[in-house]
């Protein structure tokens, strides 16, 4: 059996009293006044350390808005901390629109320096902590998963805080992935387009910061990507450089349920990007939530900003041929991250 039990990332319960929480002082504050953690006044907080292109911290995401809305008048107090995985996320701009996009509501503090992110010593997106009435962090979840249990040590903080305020029960998962035990294929890795992480399968392979005319072999390797036309590898991703008559594109062989990709527009404008998996252009069934069917009958991403977009959503896990044909010159690629999926009738435990 090829899986693994979810549920399982870094998480400490109810930790003594021992360290204080530092404060958040980032660049700039979003949806409010700065939160002192100091002068928290008997309630608790959550600090999430989040990315809005990320595909972890998108997926945790809907379950701290859950939080913050069933128990802010309990005494909690929610602030999101969000530290760039990529260059465009220090744009005021960007994150603005992307909270505004996201329906976040509680106070956001820019990070573009790290220094916050140092301070509390995280190592991967997104990392959540749970500090008491009195300034202390007593609970860290890194990553994905153990929501429940994060949710159960969140009542308990606010227990202490508030002994007759009364609770509602935990939170259902919001994904079948996210029970406790579940069974997951091994999905395809995240895949950076950038030459400092990337994963170039092309036997011409990177040369940084230069336009190279790549061949797309006709064969590929689950975990890489491969190129076909006129692209410049950048740090952080692999731009097109080619004219909108060429026939230029990016395939990717993976293994998963859906698949999204980081990309942005050339400039602050807005590109379009024709989508085809297996050869054919996606259907109304298996489309991502980003895709729309033009009226060539083709399936078609419009890129109005730097963020994470819903490529393709398939009915089961499998092995898939994706293809991005970009129609705007300077149109760049950051990342491709790919969905699992539970093993029907397997369980696991913690």
């Amino acid at each position: 059996m090829n899986g693994y039990i979810r549920d399982t990332m870094t998480i400490q319960e109810i930790l003594p009293r021992r360290m204080q929480a530092r404060e958040l002082i980032g660049n700039q504050w979003f949806n409010g006044d700065p939160v002192f953690l100091s002068e928290l006044h008997g309630q608790a907080a959550l600090v999430d350390f989040w990315d809005y292109s990320c595909p972890a911290s998108l997926r945790a995401l809907p379950y701290v808005q859950e939080w913050h809305r069933r128990y802010r008048d309990s005494g909690l107090v929610v602030v999101g901390v969000h530290t760039p995985k990529f260059q465009f996320g220090r744009d005021p701009e960007n994150l603005g629109r992307a909270i505004e996009r996201l329906g976040i509501v509680y106070p956001v503090v820019m990070d573009n320096a790290e220094m916050i992110w140092a301070t509390y010593g995280n190592r991967a997106w997104p990392t959540k902590y749970l500090v008491d009435r009195d300034g202390y962090i007593r609970c860290q979840n890194i990553g994905e998963g153990n929501y429940r249990s994060f949710e159960r040590s969140l009542q308990s903080l606010l227990h202490d805080a508030h002994p007759q305020e009364e609770l509602p029960d935990l939170m259902d998962p919001l994904r079948e992935t996210d029970i406790p035990g579940a069974v997951c294929y091994r999905a395809t890795p995240e895949v950076f387009g950038g030459y400092v992480r990337g994963s170039l399968g092309n036997v011409e392979g990177y040369l940084p910061e230069s336009d190279v005319e790549y061949q797309d072999p006709g064969f590929y390797l689950d975990g890489r990507f491969y190129l076909q036309g006129s692209w410049r590898a950048e740090r952080e991703c692999t731009r097109w450089l080619g004219l909108p008559e060429e026939s230029a594109f990016l395939s990717m062989l993976y293994s998963g349920s859906a698949i999204n990709v980081v990309i942005a527009p050339p400039d602050r404008a807005t590109a379009s990007v024709i989508v085809e998996q297996d050869g054919l252009p996606l259907t109304a069934d298996i489309r991502g939530d980003d895709i729309a069917m033009g009226e060539d009958g083709r399936s078609r991403l419009t890129v109005d900003m730097p963020r994470l977009f819903s490529i393709a959503k398939n009915r089961e896990f499998g092995e898939h041929l994706l293809r991005l044909r970009p129609e705007s010159p300077g149109t760049a690629v950051y990342s491709l991250s790919v969905v699992t999926a539970v093993i029907p009738d397997v369980f696991g435990s913690n």
